[in-house]
């Protein structure tokens, strides 16, 4: 695996061709550039998607530039319930995202005890190429790591595409 910086995996959102799609396993994530966000959120238990607009406006803009262009963009989280804070925050935040092209679905990790999983949360660029998210405990980036090698491509293909099966899409999904 090669490590790669965070420009070198935002690189990718410009460059692929048909699909990007991301598997997210975690219940908290330590993104430094929603701290405030979530710090509202928390604070009033509501997400004033008016207020995140401007902040928001460059991935969705890519969403929908790459959705019109006729790529796609799949996200799976797999959650545990009860849901965290965090995960209620990204729940109440997935409306836009959905609203830009992006394709969510949910699923409960109790449902995945069958299902092959990688250790990382990871993108898979166009069915060649992996980039895994490593994080701390506490949920900040830890590192980057790239992969082109077809079996890990293939455990993440499998993995992704068993949780998107049984996964629920977003607007039928509410968090307990």
């Amino acid at each position: 695996m090669k490590l790669i910086s965070g420009e070198e995996r935002d690189g990718f959102f410009t460059t692929f061709k048909r699909a990007a799609l991301h598997l997210e396993m975690r219940d908290v994530y330590a993104v430094k550039d929603e701290a405030e966000r979530f710090a509202r959120f928390l604070e009033t238990g509501y997400r004033d998607h008016d207020a995140e607009a401007e902040e928001r406006r460059p991935w969705m803009t890519m969403i929908q530039d790459a959705t019109a262009a006729g790529k796609v963009f799949r996200r799976a989280r797999i959650v545990s319930e009860p849901a965290t804070g965090y995960i209620r925050y990204e729940w109440e935040g997935a409306g836009p995202n959905v609203g830009a092209g992006e394709e969510i679905k949910w699923l409960p990790r109790r449902l995945t005890s069958a299902i092959a999983l990688p250790g990382n949360d990871f993108w898979l660029f166009d069915d060649s190429t992996v980039v895994f998210t490593v994080f701390t405990g506490e949920g900040e980036v830890f590192e980057r790591q790239l992969t082109t090698d077809p079996t890990i491509v293939q455990l993440c293909n499998s993995a992704f595409e068993a949780i998107w099966s049984i996964a629920i899409p977003h607007g039928e999904y509410r968090p307990s």
